[in-house]
């Protein structure tokens, strides 16, 4: 073993002292060493929100945690009109004392082009400066003259001082605009089809990191009410019913109440299943109606029945307590009436899609019988009562509209004392304050935020004619307004007319656009708002069934 490792040790060695081989030595080429890398500075979030933008829309964003910027180049985030976002719907709106009702798009290009000819030619258009920087865009630069830039606040006063019209978004109509429709379109209405309707925009942003509203304009936020006049189917009206059937009044308006999210009726008369066969010539006033014309009342879809009439008492403690039961059985809330005095002052309380509404009602009369502690009536008007009941409610959300039944006159009003009771009601904070009495149609005023029309004349009624103390004969009891109010998202709108012509003792038909014309100038006129301008006097309708009335 020892001479083993000797032998290992001694190859050690040598291999160590043997030359060493002769390495080439491998070329590396040089290198350029890489440029630096530039670090850019990431440029904050900032918002841009362009000019166009509708104050509402600016307001939501003011609530965003991104800082703002008037430089859209400086912006990361860009809120501006787009294809697609948040759908603003604007309105056409003149002062409320306009006759026209609906124009078209052409009309409005025309109008923006400062054209002379045309339905528009010659008329301002108001707007505020976001409104006319949207349509810019929409529409091009308008000619010189053809637009007035005026501030938000201060446009509807401008438009009744200028008789101008304007464009607004949809959130900023209140009940002193008329809403027209362009292209049939109305913002207004429950049939509203966005896709054919020319006065909106999107508004979007250029990413997703805050959320936009999917409309200004919400369709199940958006609740009408139909407020009507007198009806009382007895005289000629009961005997035609009885020879055209039962639903006849109500068929050439029928869709206007359908429609509607509350149809409201004011039957002056009880039902009474005693109640002798309706005759035209009958003179007696103590008056009543057969329990089957209920069904006219379905058919024309009634929501609500005001009870205040001056006939309710006509047949006595049981036909009143009759009719009541047949209202509940028939799911149709009353109010202005009741089994007693309590019940009379009740209001009804709704809420139609998020919208509260109460309805109270009185008769304002001297005499007629009215509701007791004990017998049922109508409600007397107990104005110290109902005011605070208006306050109360309007301190619960509610919006209140307020009926009357009261003194009569064949002209156009107010008569009698119609303007301090109706004021009173107004002044306790009462949205719509409307008469149900008036065989005439009356005129109408604003009041602070309160719309008062003091009479809408007939609705199922036989008055075609009417004889004055001095033998005049008259036919304005022909002419009848039924009241469209519109309330959206707690905030009422305001208020369409729908007009209609009396006809057959019984049957209202929507007006011609003549009778329209002529009808509502006239009243702008009477209740001092419009000039009136000469209008073509319609034709009378022909009287379908011969009826001697007293």
């Amino acid at each position: 073993m020892k001479k083993i490792f000797i032998t290992i040790l001694l190859i050690s060695i040598l291999a160590a002292c043997a030359p060493a081989e002769t390495i080439t030595p491998t070329l590396v080429p040089s290198l350029t060493p890489p440029a630096p890398t530039v670090t850019s500075t990431p440029m904050p979030d900032a918002l841009w929100v362009s000019p166009a933008v509708p104050a509402n829309l600016l307001e939501l964003a003011q609530t965003w945690d991104i800082p703002r910027t008037d430089d859209a180049s400086l912006a990361t985030q860009k809120l501006d009109i787009a294809d697609s976002g948040a759908l603003w719907i604007y309105a056409l709106v003149a002062p409320f004392a306009t006759v026209t009702d609906d124009v078209t798009d052409q009309d409005l290009l025309s109008l923006w082009s400062a054209s002379s000819s045309g339905p528009l030619a010659g008329r301002g258009l108001l707007m505020a400066e976001s409104t006319l920087e949207a349509f810019t865009a929409l529409w091009g630069e308008p000619a010189s003259g053809a637009v007035k830039i005026v501030s938000s606040d201060e446009l509807i006063d401008t438009a009744w001082t200028e008789s101008a019209w304007a464009i607004i978004p949809f959130e900023d109509i209140q009940p002193k605009w008329k809403v027209l429709s362009v292209n049939g379109q109305s913002p207004l209405h429950k049939n509203f089809d966005a896709n054919v309707y020319p006065l909106k925009l999107n508004f979007g942003l250029s990413s997703s990191l805050f959320e936009l509203p999917e409309s200004n304009r919400d369709e199940s936020k958006l609740a009408t009410v139909v407020l009507t006049g007198v009806t009382a189917l007895v005289r000629a009206t009961a005997a035609t019913m009885e020879l055209k059937g039962v639903t006849y009044p109500g068929s050439l308006i029928k869709d206007w109440l359908v429609e509607a999210d509350v149809a409201h009726i004011s039957n002056e008369v009880p039902f009474d299943a005693a109640c002798p066969t309706p005759n035209a010539s009958y003179t007696n006033l103590l008056l009543c109606s057969d329990p089957k014309y209920l069904e006219l009342f379905l058919d024309v879809g009634t929501d609500i029945v005001e009870l205040t009439g001056d006939h309710f008492a006509d047949r006595g403690v049981n036909a009143m307590l009759d009719t009541l039961a047949m209202y509940k059985q028939n799911n149709l809330p009353y109010y202005g009436g009741g089994a007693n005095a309590e019940e009379a002052r009740k209001p009804v309380l709704m809420e139609v899609n998020g919208n509260k509404i109460a309805f109270m009602g009185c008769n304002g009369k001297l005499k007629y019988a009215k509701a007791t502690d004990l017998i049922p009536g109508a409600a007397n008007c107990d104005y110290d009562i109902f005011v605070e009941q208006i306050k109360e409610l309007k301190a619960q959300g509610y919006m209140v509209i307020f009926t009357f039944q009261h003194e009569e006159c064949y002209f156009a009003g107010p008569c009698y004392t119609h303007v301090e009771g109706f004021h009173k009601v107004a002044d306790a904070g009462a949205t719509v304050v409307s008469g149900s009495q008036a065989h005439y149609p009356h005129i109408m005023e604003f009041r602070g935020d309160s719309f008062i029309h003091y009479g809408l004349g007939n609705l199922f009624f036989d008055q075609m004619t009417y004889t004055l103390p001095d033998g005049k004969v008259i036919d304005g009891t022909r002419r009848e307004f039924l009241d469209r109010h519109v309330f959206y998202d707690g905030r009422y709108l305001g208020m369409e007319f729908l007009t209609a012509m009396l006809e057959d003792y019984s049957r209202p038909r929507p007006m011609t656009e003549t009778e329209r014309s002529a009808f509502l100038s006239e009243y702008f006129n009477l209740s001092g708002w419009l000039e009136l301008s000469p209008t073509p006097i319609p034709l009378p309708t022909a009287t379908l069934t011969p009826i001697a009335l007293p």
